[in-house]
């Protein structure tokens, strides 16, 4: 009898412990909804003894993409609200995305950056904090090590091609035009004859993707507009030839500026073009 009421008194426990538990992690990837916060990067020592103030951005939705024209809701202080900041903002964190210039005199200031999205604000701040100090370097390998100024690797150069103007929902062909130095070689993809259980997992999960192209490639996305831009092809464009073709369509009139990113595998370079849709 008593190891009868033993097992009976353990099953209760066992259930209640299991009612009280959750049974699954809470979701946390929020597809809409969220704010958007802007982030100081950092600032670079210019050589006629101004500043860049860089900056970023983290949009904490997965899918949604919100556009915030300059104004009461995007807005730098002091000064001219508008710096030439992002309009539209991209899912996630987009960092080293833009930067201010001041001027030698600006000393203890503070430039701030504050949005607001989906009834929430956000603020960054701008100073001239050494600790904040960063590099040209830092902002190519978007933070990674720094191998430093003897590296033999140079970043590649891009400039873009484009009609200033474009009809609203009608393709325009962008050019990127890019070369680089060939540095550093594309790494040759590690052939393994005997795969793990987790190595075999992983390659049937990834059956499915596009592989990343290797070596130079051209990214595009969008930093303003009233409307989202879809390029194509999306994502990383392997350089054949020095030039790289994609078509953008705007969906409604407006002014739009989109950038072309060259990466060579370590090292990034920018080009940014603007655009009126009519």
């Amino acid at each position: 009898m008593k190891l009868a009421a033993v097992a009976l008194a353990l099953t209760l426990v066992g259930e209640l412990t299991a009612q009280q538990l959750p049974t699954a992690i809470p979701q946390t990837k929020f597809v809409s909804g969220q704010n958007v916060v802007p982030y100081f990067e950092g600032w670079i020592r210019n050589a006629d003894g101004s500043f860049d103030l860089v900056f970023g951005y983290f949009n904490r939705n997965w899918q949604e993409e919100l556009a915030i024209p300059a104004g009461p809701d995007n807005k730098f202080e002091p000064g001219t609200p508008d710096r030439g900041q992002p309009t539209y903002f991209l899912p996630r964190r987009q960092g080293w995305v833009f930067r201010v210039r001041v001027p030698a005199d600006f000393g203890k200031q503070v430039l701030t950056w504050t949005i607001k999205a989906n009834g929430k604000t956000e603020t960054a701040y701008g100073e001239l904090l050494p600790v904040e100090e960063i590099t040209e370097r830092i902002v190519m390998t978007r933070g990674n090590l720094n191998p430093g100024e003897g590296d033999a690797n140079k970043p590649p150069a891009i400039a873009i091609a484009a009609a200033a103007t474009a009809a609203a929902g009608q393709p325009v062909t962008l050019t990127a035009n890019v070369t680089d130095d060939g540095l550093p070689k594309p790494r040759v993809p590690v052939q393994r004859t005997v795969a793990s259980d987790a190595t075999r997992i992983q390659a049937q999960a990834n059956s499915s993707a596009a592989p990343r192209p290797r070596g130079l490639t051209v990214t595009w996305m969008q930093l303003r507009g009233p409307a989202k831009v879809t390029f194509g092809p999306a994502g990383p464009i392997s350089v054949a030839g020095g030039a790289v073709l994609t078509t953008a369509r705007f969906p409604s009139p407006g002014v739009y500026a989109v950038r072309a990113t060259a990466n060579d595998g370590a090292l990034s370079t920018k080009s940014d073009v603007t655009i009126t849709v009519q």
